[in-house]
Protein backbone atom coordinates (compact mmCIF):
# COMPACT_ATOMS: atom_id res chain seq x y z
CA UNK A 1 0.00 0.00 0.00
CA UNK A 2 2.49 2.61 1.21
CA UNK A 3 5.73 2.85 3.12
CA UNK A 4 5.66 2.49 6.92
CA UNK A 5 6.11 6.25 7.36
CA UNK A 6 3.32 7.03 4.90
CA UNK A 7 0.99 4.68 6.76
CA UNK A 8 1.81 6.36 10.05
CA UNK A 9 1.03 9.75 8.54
CA UNK A 10 -2.32 8.47 7.26
CA UNK A 11 -3.20 7.33 10.77
CA UNK A 12 -1.90 10.52 12.39
CA UNK A 13 -3.96 12.72 10.08
CA UNK A 14 -7.12 10.65 10.45
CA UNK A 15 -6.98 10.50 14.23
CA UNK A 16 -6.16 14.20 14.46
CA UNK A 17 -9.45 14.82 12.64
CA UNK A 18 -11.28 12.39 14.90
CA UNK A 19 -9.99 14.17 18.03
CA UNK A 20 -11.75 17.34 16.90
CA UNK A 21 -15.22 15.86 16.45
CA UNK A 22 -17.76 14.28 18.76
CA UNK A 23 -18.30 10.62 19.59
CA UNK A 24 -21.52 10.37 17.57
CA UNK A 25 -19.71 11.43 14.41
CA UNK A 26 -16.86 9.01 15.07
CA UNK A 27 -19.24 6.14 15.76
CA UNK A 28 -21.07 6.65 12.46
CA UNK A 29 -18.49 4.46 10.75
CA UNK A 30 -15.48 2.25 11.16
CA UNK A 31 -13.47 4.94 9.44
CA UNK A 32 -14.11 7.61 12.05
CA UNK A 33 -13.78 11.14 10.75
CA UNK A 34 -15.16 11.61 7.29
CA UNK A 35 -17.46 8.60 7.57
CA UNK A 36 -17.87 5.70 5.21
CA UNK A 37 -21.04 4.05 6.47
CA UNK A 38 -24.66 5.09 6.61
CA UNK A 39 -25.30 2.76 9.56
CA UNK A 40 -25.06 4.76 12.76
CA UNK A 41 -23.06 2.44 14.97
CA UNK A 42 -19.45 1.52 15.33
CA UNK A 43 -18.80 -1.95 14.00
CA UNK A 44 -16.02 -2.67 16.49
CA UNK A 45 -16.50 -0.70 19.71
CA UNK A 46 -17.97 -2.11 22.91
CA UNK A 47 -19.96 -0.51 25.71
CA UNK A 48 -17.70 1.13 28.27
CA UNK A 49 -20.42 2.99 30.12
CA UNK A 50 -20.85 0.42 32.89
CA UNK A 51 -17.15 0.29 33.82
CA UNK A 52 -15.95 2.18 36.89
CA UNK A 53 -13.96 5.26 35.93
CA UNK A 54 -15.79 5.76 32.64
CA UNK A 55 -15.72 9.35 31.41
CA UNK A 56 -17.97 10.28 28.50
CA UNK A 57 -15.72 13.12 27.35
CA UNK A 58 -12.86 10.65 26.89
CA UNK A 59 -14.88 8.03 24.99
CA UNK A 60 -14.56 8.59 21.24
CA UNK A 61 -16.00 5.18 20.34
CA UNK A 62 -12.79 4.01 18.68
CA UNK A 63 -11.93 0.78 20.49
CA UNK A 64 -12.54 -2.85 19.56
CA UNK A 65 -12.63 -4.39 23.04
CA UNK A 66 -12.49 -3.75 26.78
CA UNK A 67 -8.85 -4.50 27.66
CA UNK A 68 -8.98 -2.74 31.05
CA UNK A 69 -11.78 -5.09 32.08
CA UNK A 70 -9.45 -8.07 31.63
CA UNK A 71 -6.11 -6.51 32.64
CA UNK A 72 -6.15 -7.51 36.33
CA UNK A 73 -4.93 -4.08 37.41
CA UNK A 74 -4.26 -3.80 41.15
CA UNK A 75 -4.11 -0.78 43.48
CA UNK A 76 -0.69 0.86 43.23
CA UNK A 77 0.12 -0.54 39.76
CA UNK A 78 1.89 1.46 37.07
CA UNK A 79 -0.14 1.10 33.88
CA UNK A 80 0.79 2.18 30.34
CA UNK A 81 -1.90 2.63 27.69
CA UNK A 82 -0.66 2.49 24.10
CA UNK A 83 -2.49 4.81 21.71
CA UNK A 84 -4.32 6.46 24.58
CA UNK A 85 -6.50 8.79 22.50
CA UNK A 86 -8.69 11.03 24.64
CA UNK A 87 -7.88 8.99 27.75
CA UNK A 88 -10.81 6.59 28.10
CA UNK A 89 -8.83 3.46 29.03
CA UNK A 90 -6.44 5.49 31.16
CA UNK A 91 -9.24 6.83 33.37
CA UNK A 92 -10.75 3.37 33.79
CA UNK A 93 -7.29 2.01 34.65
CA UNK A 94 -6.88 4.82 37.19
CA UNK A 95 -10.07 3.73 38.94
CA UNK A 96 -8.33 0.39 39.50
CA UNK A 97 -4.83 1.62 40.42
CA UNK A 98 -6.26 4.21 42.79
CA UNK A 99 -4.41 7.26 44.01
CA UNK A 100 -1.30 5.19 44.86
CA UNK A 101 -0.80 3.97 41.30
CA UNK A 102 0.16 5.74 38.10
CA UNK A 103 -1.22 5.66 34.57
CA UNK A 104 0.75 6.78 31.52
CA UNK A 105 -0.97 7.26 28.17
CA UNK A 106 1.15 7.38 25.00
CA UNK A 107 -0.12 8.79 21.71
CA UNK A 108 1.55 10.26 18.62
CA UNK A 109 -1.29 12.65 17.77
CA UNK A 110 -0.98 16.15 19.24
CA UNK A 111 -4.73 16.74 19.15
CA UNK A 112 -5.41 13.54 21.13
CA UNK A 113 -2.77 14.38 23.73
CA UNK A 114 -4.27 17.85 24.18
CA UNK A 115 -7.78 16.42 24.55
CA UNK A 116 -6.65 13.75 27.03
CA UNK A 117 -4.75 16.26 29.18
CA UNK A 118 -7.78 18.54 29.28
CA UNK A 119 -9.93 15.60 30.41
CA UNK A 120 -7.43 14.67 33.14
CA UNK A 121 -7.37 18.28 34.33
CA UNK A 122 -11.17 18.36 34.60
CA UNK A 123 -11.10 15.14 36.63
CA UNK A 124 -8.37 16.47 38.93
CA UNK A 125 -6.11 13.44 38.50
CA UNK A 126 -2.45 14.06 39.35
CA UNK A 127 -1.35 10.47 38.72
CA UNK A 128 -2.51 10.21 35.11
CA UNK A 129 -0.19 11.68 32.50
CA UNK A 130 -0.14 11.70 28.72
CA UNK A 131 3.12 11.56 26.78
CA UNK A 132 3.62 12.30 23.11
CA UNK A 133 5.50 9.46 21.45
CA UNK A 134 5.65 6.60 18.99
CA UNK A 135 4.77 3.26 20.57
CA UNK A 136 7.56 1.67 18.51
CA UNK A 137 9.93 3.71 20.67
CA UNK A 138 8.13 4.52 23.88
CA UNK A 139 9.15 7.51 26.01
CA UNK A 140 9.30 5.23 29.06
CA UNK A 141 12.22 3.65 30.90
CA UNK A 142 12.73 -0.11 30.83
CA UNK A 143 10.92 -2.13 33.48
CA UNK A 144 8.62 0.74 34.44
CA UNK A 145 5.18 -0.87 34.09
CA UNK A 146 3.23 -3.51 35.94
CA UNK A 147 0.57 -3.62 33.22
CA UNK A 148 0.30 -2.51 29.58
CA UNK A 149 -3.08 -2.08 27.91
CA UNK A 150 -4.06 -1.04 24.41
CA UNK A 151 -7.33 -0.86 22.51
CA UNK A 152 -7.40 -1.34 18.73
CA UNK A 153 -4.02 0.30 18.13
CA UNK A 154 -1.38 -2.29 17.16
CA UNK A 155 -3.26 -3.02 13.93
CA UNK A 156 -2.58 0.63 12.97
CA UNK A 157 1.19 0.20 13.33
CA UNK A 158 3.04 -1.12 10.26
CA UNK A 159 5.82 -2.79 12.28
CA UNK A 160 3.99 -4.72 14.98
CA UNK A 161 7.09 -6.70 15.94
CA UNK A 162 8.80 -3.50 17.15
CA UNK A 163 5.84 -2.56 19.33
CA UNK A 164 5.66 -5.98 20.95
CA UNK A 165 9.39 -5.83 21.70
CA UNK A 166 8.86 -2.41 23.26
CA UNK A 167 6.05 -3.76 25.43
CA UNK A 168 8.43 -6.45 26.66
CA UNK A 169 11.08 -3.81 27.42
CA UNK A 170 8.85 -1.48 29.46
CA UNK A 171 7.21 -4.21 31.54
CA UNK A 172 8.60 -5.28 34.89
CA UNK A 173 9.49 -8.93 35.40
CA UNK A 174 6.21 -10.81 35.83
CA UNK A 175 4.35 -7.78 34.50
CA UNK A 176 1.70 -8.45 31.91
CA UNK A 177 -0.36 -6.92 29.14
CA UNK A 178 -3.97 -7.11 28.02
CA UNK A 179 -4.48 -5.83 24.50
CA UNK A 180 -7.56 -5.69 22.29
CA UNK A 181 -6.86 -5.74 18.57
CA UNK A 182 -8.13 -6.74 15.14
CA UNK A 183 -6.77 -9.86 13.41
CA UNK A 184 -7.61 -11.88 10.32
CA UNK A 185 -8.22 -15.48 9.36
CA UNK A 186 -7.97 -15.64 5.60
CA UNK A 187 -7.13 -12.99 3.02
CA UNK A 188 -8.85 -9.66 2.45
CA UNK A 189 -9.74 -8.67 -1.12
CA UNK A 190 -6.98 -6.65 -2.75
CA UNK A 191 -9.00 -3.42 -2.90
CA UNK A 192 -9.64 -3.57 0.85
CA UNK A 193 -5.97 -4.26 1.54
CA UNK A 194 -4.93 -1.19 -0.45
CA UNK A 195 -7.51 1.25 0.92
CA UNK A 196 -6.04 3.95 3.16
CA UNK A 197 -9.43 4.51 4.83
CA UNK A 198 -9.70 0.84 5.69
CA UNK A 199 -6.21 0.97 7.14
CA UNK A 200 -7.09 3.90 9.39
CA UNK A 201 -10.35 2.13 10.14
CA UNK A 202 -8.48 -0.80 11.70
CA UNK A 203 -9.22 -3.40 9.01
CA UNK A 204 -6.57 -3.55 6.31
CA UNK A 205 -3.69 -3.13 8.78
CA UNK A 206 -4.67 -6.30 10.60
CA UNK A 207 -2.47 -9.38 10.23
CA UNK A 208 -3.22 -13.08 10.47
CA UNK A 209 -4.24 -14.26 13.92
CA UNK A 210 -1.57 -16.97 14.01
CA UNK A 211 1.12 -14.49 12.98
CA UNK A 212 -0.02 -12.05 15.68
CA UNK A 213 0.16 -14.70 18.39
CA UNK A 214 3.57 -15.90 17.16
CA UNK A 215 5.01 -12.37 17.36
CA UNK A 216 4.04 -12.30 21.03
CA UNK A 217 5.63 -15.69 21.68
CA UNK A 218 8.81 -14.80 19.78
CA UNK A 219 9.23 -11.65 21.89
CA UNK A 220 9.63 -13.85 24.99
CA UNK A 221 6.20 -13.64 26.61
CA UNK A 222 4.53 -16.58 28.29
CA UNK A 223 1.05 -17.39 29.67
CA UNK A 224 -0.32 -16.18 26.32
CA UNK A 225 -4.11 -16.37 26.39
CA UNK A 226 -6.98 -15.07 24.28
CA UNK A 227 -9.31 -13.60 26.88
CA UNK A 228 -12.12 -12.69 24.48
CA UNK A 229 -12.82 -13.07 20.78
CA UNK A 230 -15.66 -11.85 18.56
CA UNK A 231 -16.19 -11.67 14.82
CA UNK A 232 -16.44 -8.26 13.16
CA UNK A 233 -18.96 -7.98 10.33
CA UNK A 234 -18.27 -5.12 7.93
CA UNK A 235 -21.58 -3.72 6.60
CA UNK A 236 -22.25 -3.90 2.87
CA UNK A 237 -22.41 -0.11 2.52
CA UNK A 238 -18.79 0.07 3.64
CA UNK A 239 -17.70 -2.85 1.46
CA UNK A 240 -19.45 -1.37 -1.59
CA UNK A 241 -17.13 1.64 -1.47
CA UNK A 242 -14.26 -0.66 -2.42
CA UNK A 243 -15.78 -3.82 -3.91
CA UNK A 244 -18.27 -4.70 -6.63
CA UNK A 245 -21.39 -6.68 -5.78
CA UNK A 246 -19.74 -9.86 -7.06
CA UNK A 247 -16.57 -9.16 -5.07
CA UNK A 248 -18.66 -8.64 -1.92
CA UNK A 249 -20.39 -11.97 -2.51
CA UNK A 250 -17.06 -13.69 -3.12
CA UNK A 251 -15.59 -12.14 0.04
CA UNK A 252 -18.52 -13.29 2.17
CA UNK A 253 -18.27 -16.84 0.84
CA UNK A 254 -14.47 -17.02 1.09
CA UNK A 255 -14.37 -17.95 4.76
CA UNK A 256 -12.21 -14.93 5.60
CA UNK A 257 -12.93 -13.66 9.08
CA UNK A 258 -12.15 -10.35 10.78
CA UNK A 259 -11.93 -10.75 14.54
CA UNK A 260 -11.54 -8.60 17.62
CA UNK A 261 -9.39 -10.42 20.15
CA UNK A 262 -8.24 -9.46 23.63
CA UNK A 263 -4.88 -11.09 24.37
CA UNK A 264 -3.12 -11.53 27.71
CA UNK A 265 0.58 -12.32 28.08
CA UNK A 266 3.18 -12.11 30.83
CA UNK A 267 6.84 -11.13 30.87
CA UNK A 268 8.53 -14.05 32.65
CA UNK A 269 11.38 -13.95 35.11
CA UNK A 270 14.32 -13.88 32.72
CA UNK A 271 16.57 -15.51 35.30
CA UNK A 272 14.45 -18.65 35.25
CA UNK A 273 15.99 -21.46 33.15
CA UNK A 274 13.86 -22.22 30.14
CA UNK A 275 12.01 -18.90 30.26
CA UNK A 276 13.15 -18.16 26.72
CA UNK A 277 13.94 -14.50 27.36
CA UNK A 278 17.40 -14.57 28.89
Amino acid sequence: MSTEQELKEIVRQKYSEIALQDKESNMSSCCGSGGCSTEVYNIMSEDYTKLEGYNADADLGLGCGLPTQFAMIKPGDVVIDLGSGAGNDCFIARSQTGATGKVIGIDFTDAMIEKARANAEKLGFNNVEFRFGDIEKMPVTAGAADVVVSNCVLNLVPNKRNVIKEIFRVLKTNGHFSISDIVLEGTLPENLQKAAEMYAGCVSGAIQKDEYMNLIKEAGFDAITIQKEKQIIVPDDILSTYLSAQEIADFKSSGTGIYSITVFARKPNCCTPGSGCC
